[in-house]
């Protein structure tokens, strides 16, 4: 991992919070000029500490949408049916977030669907058209309690600033 300073990690923070903030406006709040934080944040971008830059929208404003949480146990573990499945669900667009775990289940998912027409839909290209899917639970949201995607960087020890 590259070493993050203390300048780096309030970069990170302050995006985080607030994607919009102006570099000038971040500078000021951490002590460097709007150039020295262009820079960082292009070296932050380019080793992969940022990998995206999205707005979180409100699915509750956008048309009742359903959230569903879903668990996907493989009947094949083998590394190259594992490999595929992550691919199948990196590509489909309904799935948010696709985390290969450890345990009785060997993905969790987090699908955002119109309807349940929609979801019965997404089911059956995914689930019941594979082979290698032994079984699939789902979990219907019935309230939006939190959604973000901000990492906590307490952990990091950073260098003292010269």
């Amino acid at each position: 991992m590259t070493e993050l300073d203390s300048f780096d990690i309030s970069i990170l923070n302050l995006l985080q919070a607030d994607n919009f903030t102006p570099q000038r406006d971040i500078g000021d709040k951490i002590g460097l000029s709007a150039a020295a934080v262009q820079r960082r944040i292009k070296r932050l971008t380019d080793t992969g500490f940022i990998v995206s830059n999205t707005s979180v929208l409100n699915s509750q404003k956008l048309g009742n949408l359903i959230t569903i949480c879903v668990t996907v146990a493989m009947e094949n573990e083998k590394i190259e049916s594992i490999d595929e499945a992550k691919s199948l669900f990196k590509s489909c667009p309904e799935v948010q977030q696709c985390y290969y775990v450890t345990g009785d289940t060997d993905f969790i998912l987090i699908v955002v669907e119109p309807s349940m027409h929609h979801y019965e839909q997404l089911c059956r290209r995914l689930f019941f058209a594979n082979p290698n899917i032994k079984r699939f639970r789902s979990f219907i949201a019935t309230d939006l309690v939190k959604i973000g995607s901000k990492i906590t960087l307490d952990h990091l020890k950073a260098p003292k600033r010269k």
